[in-house]
């Protein structure tokens, strides 16, 4: 099997390096070593194998990659922002061999239509990408039927895949009780339920959910789908990945041409005494070299290789090999936040006693519970304002509209999902069974960047995540605007018996918006709109920035745009100004998109896979 923590010595060069085992990064390797088992390929990934880890494999558990101690997860750590009310937010990304499809929340979400068309490159628009959401290939060939997803919803090929690597099911729980009076509750206030909100133009309603986990509820991440039954299958010897190994740079010749990598093991995970630092090694790539390390690993990856802004890498003390100031430069992150609400749920209808420790995961898989195969996210929405709710923000926020979204349909403001759990500070919920309402910004105008202060992978990172930054406080609008909207739906709910003050807003006594809570049923039918004062208004505004935080959705720190626009790759996803070198993983996404991303990561991994193909002669023809 090909799978190392050092690399055999035998080693020194392969055709290609795929610098980062994350989402895409897997997706690239297998369908390569799929495509021509004579291919030498090397992945190498700075995190562990993840090859049946329970933390992994059991959706369930996904919280426990955030812990501090984590290490399936990377943390950055942004600068202290007076936008956030002086904090400093972390940011976790995928840490481990199948990079965020391992660790996050597996909701199966896509973009929109004018996602892929905003990003204004031939071969990305959503007629043009809407064939690689379901497989690897626009051409049918029933010689060679490539799929990405195995669909176990209804039956629709129009929109769905159905014999692919990626499992798309309800996994082993729904909650239909919860969801039936969830639906029924935003349906009162204007908020349809939806059959299916991922064809790329279905919008402004609520839809019951799928997710990244497979009927037998086992999470369908893409080092187990893509990788590691070619690893283990004995018919790809040229197939090698490397783990706990971090990328330093990527080395180039006289003609800026990438000839291969420079690697050291990640001391996480070095025995004690080991040298520190770790030595260096390098590994040659005869045709090609792809970073693949993420929308916060990337930048580091190619700043470190003397990519990026000229006058910040003679800053940094970084040889220049090509100015290319867009690297790093763009950061964006959806900006989330959850509510959390008592119900009347029964403990089987939360996980709510496993994530508070009242029944340990031992006993839970000892009695093959089903809320394991689960990710507590069974109904989640994709909304706009109304016209008269758009002019209630004011006139900064009527004129973003008239903008970016009144002629534009196909464009939600906010996300939201409903989850049967408590998400929010540990401690500070007493026992009892909740719902969150999470509200996270589709399109936020606030950006960051994230680029290295150093020529080593210890030197510090700058960077500002740049949250609720927007100089129109647009952002903040918007999260406000949600976060009403969100409380009438829980409010007109049956299982609704008020909210947790610890982690709402701190409105005073006497507003009318107060928190409340109580024990007896009430007549849901006849529930009336709270009314919010302005200075309501102020103390919702104070908590979004005391307390808004990532959706670990970061994005767009070396896009795919002219180079006059800042871009950093083209259509082919090569690096401008150097040959032999592509990305391929979210930090090319030029446009932000309505959805959770893990679905856009594994569309680039198969775009790029797709055109690695090509371009070695190996995929359909044009």
């Amino acid at each position: 099997m090909g799978l190392y923590q050092n690399l055999d010595e035998n080693i020194g060069e392969v055709d290609i390096i795929i610098a980062g085992g994350g989402t895409a990064g897997c997706i690239i390797a297998g369908r390569l070593a799929e495509a021509d088992p004579n291919l030498s390929i090397l992945v190498i990934e700075g995190g562990p194998d993840n090859y049946g880890n329970p933390a992994v494999v059991i959706p369930a558990m996904f919280l426990s990659h955030l812990a501090p101690d984590s290490k399936t997860a990377l943390f950055y750590k942004a600068k202290m922002s007076n936008s956030l009310a002086g904090r400093e937010v972390i940011v976790p990304s995928g840490g481990t061999l199948g990079g965020g499809s391992s660790i996050n929340f597996m909701m199966y979400t896509r973009a929109q239509r004018d996602d892929f068309d905003s990003w204004k490159t031939p071969g990305w628009t959503a007629n043009e990408i809407y064939p690689f959401l379901k497989k690897a290939k626009p051409e049918a060939d029933a010689s060679n039927p490539q799929k990405l997803e195995t669909f176990h919803g209804p039956k629709d090929e129009e929109h769905h895949g159905f014999n692919g690597p990626i499992q798309v099911s309800s996994g082993t729980l729904r909650v239909k009780k919860a969801e039936d009076d969830f639906l029924r509750a935003a349906a009162k206030i204007g908020w349809p339920e939806s059959s299916d909100l991922q064809t790329l133009d279905q919008n402004n309603a609520f839809s019951r959910y799928m997710r990244y986990v497979s009927p037998e509820g086992k999470r369908s991440d893409t080092a187990h789908m893509y990788l590691h039954p070619r690893l283990r299958d004995e018919k790809h010897p040229n197939l090698h990945v490397l783990v706990e190994s971090q990328v330093v740079r990527v080395l180039f010749d006289d003609d800026k041409r990438a000839s291969g990598v420079e690697y050291r093991p990640n001391p996480l995970f070095q025995p004690p005494g080991a040298p520190t630092p770790p030595p260096k090694r390098t590994v040659r790539a005869r045709k090609l070299v792809v970073v693949s390390s993420g929308a916060c690993g990337t930048p580091s990856v190619l700043e470190r290789s003397g990519l990026g802004s000229a006058e910040l890498l003679e800053k940094a003390g970084v040889p220049l090999v090509e100015d290319l100031p867009g690297v790093g430069h763009d950061y964006q992150d959806h900006h989330l936040i959850f509510y959390p609400f008592k119900t009347t749920l029964e403990p089987h209808e939360t996980l709510d006693d496993l994530f508070s420790g009242r029944l340990s995961w031992e006993e839970a898989i000892k009695k093959k519970d089903p809320r394991l195969g689960w990710n507590t996210g069974d109904v989640a929405g994709k909304l706009r304002p109304t016209e008269e709710e758009v002019v209630s923000l004011g006139p900064e926020f009527k004129a973003a509209w008239d903008r970016d979204f009144r002629d534009k349909p196909n464009r939600p403001v906010m996300l939201m999902a409903m989850l049967n759990a408590y998400f929010g500070p540990p401690g500070e919920a007493e026992p009892g069974q909740y719902v969150s309402v999470g509200n996270y910004t589709a399109y936020p105008y606030s950006r960051g960047h994230l680029h290295i202060t150093g020529p080593e992978v210890d030197d510090p990172l700058d960077f500002n995540a740049g949250f609720l930054s927007d100089a129109e406080d647009l952002d903040v609008k918007k999260q406000v605007w949600a976060y009403k909207r969100g409380r009438e739906i829980m409010r007109r709910t049956s299982m609704y018996r008020g909210e947790l003050a610890a982690f709402h807003p701190p409105f005073s006594a006497h507003s009318k918006a107060a928190c409340t809570t109580f024990d007896a049923e009430r007549d849901t039918a006849n529930v009336n709109d709270l009314e919010y004062s302005t200075e309501d208004d102020k103390v919702i505004e104070q908590f979004l920035r005391e307390n808004i935080n990532t959706t670990w959705h970061s994005l767009g720190t070396a896009k795919m745009a002219p180079r006059e626009q800042l871009g950093v790759v083209d259509k082919d996803l090569n690096v401008y100004g150097v040959k032999g070198l592509k990305l391929a993983d979210l930090s090319i996404v030029p446009e932000n998109v309505a959805a959770n991303t893990n679905n856009t990561a594994l569309v680039v991994g198969e775009k790029a896979a797709d055109i690695i193909l090509r371009e070695l002669g190996l995929g359909l023809p044009n």
